[in-house]
């Protein structure tokens, strides 16, 4: 149990750097994905359910891990933040992602990747 959680969570740091790649490269599609955010049943409960597997890996594998106080918080922190979600009219989460991709624009997305690389990188890094 403890190698799939520490494997998962390795997947989603990759997920996490690919994603900024996509940012860095291909702002529009990353913006366009955004868009997409929790405009139909099946994307909506589709990502707050697949987010909470690497949550509950990051809950699992924390006392393992080089932060297991961080990751402990931050699994928790996306568990429960999934479960808000669960409740939230789906017409609401869409409308936020709506607004926040037409905030921002491509150029603010590729100075953002950068945080995407770090951030992922800091997953991986804090598990191997």
């Amino acid at each position: 149990m403890i190698f799939i959680a520490q494997f998962i969570i390795i997947l989603f740091g990759g997920f996490i750097f690919s994603v900024g790649l996509l940012m860095l490269f291909f702002p529009e599609k990353a913006l366009a994905t955004l868009r997409k955010a929790g405009s139909t049943n099946l994307i909506n409960y589709g990502e707050i359910t697949i987010r909470l597997i690497p949550a509950i890996a990051l809950g699992i594998y924390a006392p393992y891990s080089r932060f297991p106080d961080i990751l402990k918080l931050f699994g928790g922190f996306m568990i429960a933040t999934s479960l808000v979600l669960y409740f939230v009219p789906k017409r609401y989460h869409h409308a936020y992602s709506v607004k926040w991709a037409s905030i921002l624009k491509p150029n603010y997305v590729r100075w953002i990747a950068p945080l995407a690389f770090a951030f992922g990188t800091a997953v991986i890094y804090s598990v191997v």
